[in-house]
């Protein structure tokens, strides 16, 4: 048995055993390592990688951050450019207004320096010092059209030498049209007043027209610098698109005389709604009438001591014509017109001009009021006056009243029972239908008189209440 078995340690296969043993264990050594330096590396890798990824979202972090910062001050450097040009704009709203302003300043005084040396040399104020005190003051509402402006003068100056005293002259502008200005100034019989209006308008309704708000303005003050400031009596009041009568004048005097004596009489007008000449005759006529005419009118200084402080903001002679204003005085009306309005171009944008103004028919006639004698229109007299006038007009009644007042022989009166039923009569004759806070146009005591056909018949629209008003037994 031992010689079958090789115990001899130092034998070949013995060493090769031990070779093969030992590189085993190298390798297993080294693996070992391999394996141990491996995971040290992953581990430094994972370190690495989170160590990247938390400075990572650090720095993104940081970033949002400053570009939130960035945003922000971008948004404040926006709002403080927009107040920057806020105030910019101010400061160039301030520089405008005061380019205004001084723009103002200037045409005010070179207003007061104008006006002042036309009056020194108008001399108007020598004519408080002359003997004879002016009958009243004639204005001229005048504004932006020169055309008509010329048109108007020549037709006072027509009639105006022998008058001139007793009735100066001015022509009162609203606005800067150099036109108009270089028109009135050219004239040296009259004087030239200026109204310069700044102040913003605000209408009280929406779609009406800003000038009808001017207009009041201004006609308030004219009044005010006739009445106060140059201390006449009594003024009357024209529009720069109206020709005057030959005895203008003298109608306006004889007609102080009415307006100082009797106090129920608000106006002496030379206007008649329905003065067209196919409605009159008699150039002599004068009535009284409880709607106010307008269009060529004088008052009193007491009147507008009363007026002035309420003066409206627009539509002046509508105000005039509400009870609360005239107070139940009356108005002193021709039967012929003294005044002619040929304006067919202005504020009013032509409303009625030529069905109601172009026909109007314009006295010609040149009448000596001074001789007739007008008490019968004093308001105890004309009452009477005019009641006799309707009770000796025949009646006519029912329907085709034109036909049956042809066959009426003299003056013809129609009744009527409300203001529907005077509409639907006035436009079969063709005269005024408008009503003003329950009284027609020309009315006295309800009652709208005008001729038939330029004869010397009258036709009486009737109120249902006018004949008791006048004393007549129905």
């Amino acid at each position: 048995m031992h010689d079958l078995i090789d115990t001899n340690p130092n034998s070949d296969e013995s060493f090769e055993l031990r070779d093969r043993s030992r590189v085993s264990v190298r390798k297993q050594t080294t693996m070992a390592r391999w394996s141990g330096g491996l995971r040290c590396l992953l581990l430094l890798t994972a370190i690495a990688f989170i160590y990247t990824q938390v400075r990572l979202f650090k720095a993104q972090s940081e970033y949002a951050e400053k570009i939130t910062a960035a945003v922000e001050g971008e948004n404040h450097c926006t709002s403080q450019m927009r107040l920057l040009i806020d105030q910019i704009s101010m400061q160039k709203e301030r520089v405008v207004s005061l380019e205004e302003i001084v723009k103002r300043q200037q045409e005010e005084r070179e207003q007061l320096r104008t006006l002042v040396q036309n009056l020194e040399r108008k001399g108007v104020k020598n004519l408080f010092q002359q003997n004879q005190v002016p009958v009243a003051a004639v204005v001229i509402m005048a504004c932006n059209r020169a055309d008509y402006l010329e048109r108007t003068i020549k037709s006072i100056l027509k009639y105006h030498a022998s008058a001139s005293s007793k009735f100066p002259i001015f022509v009162s502008q609203d606005g800067s049209n150099p036109d108009v200005r270089t028109k009135a100034m050219s004239y040296k019989q009259l004087t030239y007043m200026q109204h310069l209006d700044y102040e913003p308008v605000h209408t009280e309704r929406p779609g009406e027209l800003i000038a009808y708000y001017k207009i009041s303005r201004h006609y308030k003050w004219a009044l005010d610098q006739l009445f106060y400031k140059h201390r006449f009596n009594r003024v009357i009041i024209l529009e720069d698109d109206m020709e005057i009568s030959p005895d203008f004048f003298a109608y306006f005097e004889a007609g102080a005389d009415l307006l100082d004596k009797d106090k129920s009489i608000m106006a002496i007008s030379s206007w008649n709604d329905n003065g067209q000449k196919q409605f009159v005759h008699d150039p002599y006529t004068l009535y009284r009438s409880d709607f106010f005419p307008g269009l060529g009118w004088m008052l009193s200084k007491s009147t507008w001591d009363e007026l002035s402080p309420k003066w409206p903001k627009a539509y002046w002679d509508d105000w005039l014509r509400l009870q609360e204003n005239h107070k139940g005085r009356q108005f002193i009306c021709p039967e012929v017109c003294r005044t002619y309005n040929f304006g067919e171009h202005g504020s009013s944008l032509g409303q009625f001009f030529h069905q109601y103004l172009k026909p109007i028919r314009l006295n010609d006639r040149l009448i000596d009021w001074k001789s007739m004698n007008l008490t019968y229109l004093m308001e105890d007299k004309f009452v009477k006056h005019f009641a006799d006038l309707v009770k000796g007009a025949s009646p006519v009644f029912g329907t085709d009243l034109i036909l049956k007042i042809n066959n009426v022989k003299g003056d013809a009166r129609i009744a009527y029972r409300d203001q529907e039923h005077f509409e639907e009569i006035a436009r079969q004759f063709g005269i005024f239908e408008e009503w003003k806070d329950g009284v027609p146009r020309t009315a006295y005591k309800g009652v709208v008189v005008f001729r038939y056909k330029t004869t010397t018949r009258r036709i009486f629209l009737v109120g249902p209440d006018s004949l008791e008003q006048l004393g007549i037994q129905n």
